[in-house]
């Protein structure tokens, strides 16, 4: 069972036949394969760069049901840089706290965001057809300002073919066939990648050996707006595990265990789904089924992610189970994570082998995604009775100890990697807050007017606390911002120095477009600016 409305009111990109299929094949700067959220997003940062995009879609909108759900607050720092942040944030369903449960037994719950002073919420819960839509909204907004960003619906590409210093692209579409080229190629199509299937790449981990039934139901409750999390659920045929989240217009998303040696087609019919949910709810309660499936834990990665001219991001690059809401989330920051890369190569100011260093930051992401998605799996599914004797204890010691709630695992949730150690790292000269080291993301904190995110990122940007920044509005042709703070004026809820200054009184920090940490300092000459420039943007020291 589908939810046939999505693609009704989200025929976003309607097929039009374009002055390509007429022609020799013509070249592109860039070409995106799969219009999903990682694609979308990558577009609308290149195209708002001024960097020519065009994005194929085999569909001409967003897919079918609501798949990704759980949007996590780095995601949504990002699409608030591109612009779509708000919509996401207005339509979603906000929440930070976290409730599990054991039997009929309510182990502890959690908040994950437990400090004021940020824009974002930890998480919002939001179809991601919603999702989808905000972005080509963006998107659609962008184009009028000027960007270059080409969208078409029912191009579904059939052939990739590395020539050295391009890839052709055989695409079929309701007209027939044509080519084009592409300077660079990213794959966003998928897990089951056909760009990745085409160039015979593999795609190397573990299977689980478990099956999750999804059922998004609609129906009115008063239930908090929480995620909510049982092992071994009390009501009955309910699996050994169940999740209920809220999303919006009254969706409500219901996740069961159903174990290894199922029946998929018996398991799928309506009048089986209904009694799980019924179980659950209780007999009498009135609601519809919206949306159905089954899916099967994986977790996954190519070995690299850059492949010559051909880059790979989002789930066609790696896979992890969707406890923990890593796939999604994970793909948005790849995305935020090359853009700013492949624009400075394409424009000439950046070395070639900085792209290496999207693989390189993106696989280390990936493989902490993996480890954090593998351990909650093996909470989740205990492989020996030993196993489960040793997870059911430490359910039974948390609801009382609070030293164990750190080893219940339901799922890690979202959080963005630290690039600790990486090549693009500059020096980290500042005795300040580890969450802001060097190869971290920014953590917001209020302004007089706004928020520091609003401030930085987009373009290298000097932030100066409590110091005079060197002058400086450019390296090597590449733009740098300059923010100056001074915390007795402009730090009204002191956030600003206690997360990035700590016992420090004054410092330097050094933010790459995607609001990573490249290098800090107590003070800083120009020089030192441009030698952290250089060695973020790939060209040493």
């Amino acid at each position: 069972m589908v939810d046939v409305r999505y693609d009704i009111a989200f025929k976003l990109y309607p097929y039009q036949k374009g002055a390509d299929q007429d022609l020799a094949p013509r070249r592109h700067p860039v070409v995106i394969v799969g219009g999903g959220p990682v694609g979308m997003a990558l577009a609308l940062d290149l195209g708002r760069k001024g960097t020519p995009v065009v994005v194929l879609d085999d569909h001409e909108g967003v897919g079918q049901g609501s798949r990704a759900i759980c949007f996590a607050k780095r995601t949504l720092e990002i699409c608030d840089r591109l612009g779509a942040g708000k919509a996401m944030i207005d339509k979603g369903v906000q929440w930070n706290v976290g409730k599990v449960f054991h039997g009929d037994e309510r182990v502890f719950e959690f908040n994950l965001q437990p400090e004021d002073g940020h824009r974002a919420p930890a998480f919002i819960n939001l179809q991601q057809p919603y999702f989808e839509k905000y972005l080509v909204d963006e998107i659609r907004v962008a184009q009028s300002d000027g960007a270059p960003i080409e969208i078409r619906g029912r191009n579904a590409v059939t052939g990739v073919t590395p020539q050295g210093d391009h890839v052709v692209l055989d695409i079929n579409t309701p007209d027939g066939p044509y080519q084009l080229e592409a300077d660079w190629l990213v794959a966003c199509d998928g897990a089951r990648s056909p760009t990745r299937e085409m160039l015979g790449l593999s795609f190397e981990g573990r299977v689980f050996e478990d099956n999750f039934l999804i059922a998004d139901v609609k129906m009115k409750a008063d239930f908090p707006t929480e995620r909510w999390f049982w092992f071994e659920p009390p009501f009955k045929d309910s699996g050994a595990s169940a999740l209920l989240h809220k999303q919006p217009d009254d969706i409500w998303r219901i996740d069961f265990q159903l174990g290894w040696d199922i029946d998929r087609a018996k398991e799928l019919k309506p009048e089986n789904i209904r009694a799980r949910v019924d179980a659950m709810l209780g007999e009498g309660a009135e609601y519809e089924l919206e949306w159905t499936s089954i899916y099967t834990f994986q977790c996954r990665r190519m070995e690299k992610f850059r492949h010559g001219r051909v880059l790979f991001a989002g789930d066609s690059a790696h896979q992890v189970s969707p406890f923990g809401a890593r796939g999604a989330n994970s793909g948005v920051q790849d995305a935020d994570n090359l853009a700013w890369k492949l624009d400075l190569v394409i424009k000439g100011l950046a070395p070639d082998r900085l792209l290496d260093s999207y693989s390189q930051e993106r696989v280390h992401g990936a493989d902490e995604n993996i480890l954090n998605s593998t351990r909650a799996t093996d909470f989740l599914t205990p492989k020996t009775e030993m196993s489960k004797i040793f997870r059911n204890a430490v359910l039974s010691l948390a609801h009382r100890h609070p030293f164990a709630r750190p080893l219940v695992n339901s799922g890690r949730l979202s959080v963005p990697c630290v690039y600790d150690g990486l090549s693009l790292n500059g020096p980290d000269a500042l005795n300040g807050p580890a969450t802001n080291r060097v190869g971290a993301t920014c953590s917001d904190a209020p302004l007089r007017d706004g928020f520091l995110l609003d401030v930085v990122g987009g373009v290298f940007t000097v932030l100066a606390i409590n110091t005079d920044p060197p002058a400086l509005a450019e390296v090597g042709g590449i733009t740098v911002n300059t923010v100056t703070l001074n915390t007795q004026t402009d730090d009204p809820s002191g956030a600003i120095a206690a997360r990035y200054l700590g016992d420090a009184p004054c410092g330097i920090y050094l933010i790459r477009p995607d609001q990573h940490v490249a290098a800090r300092w107590a003070h800083a000459s120009a020089a030192d600016i441009r030698s952290a420039v250089g060695i973020a943007t790939g060209k040493g020291q």
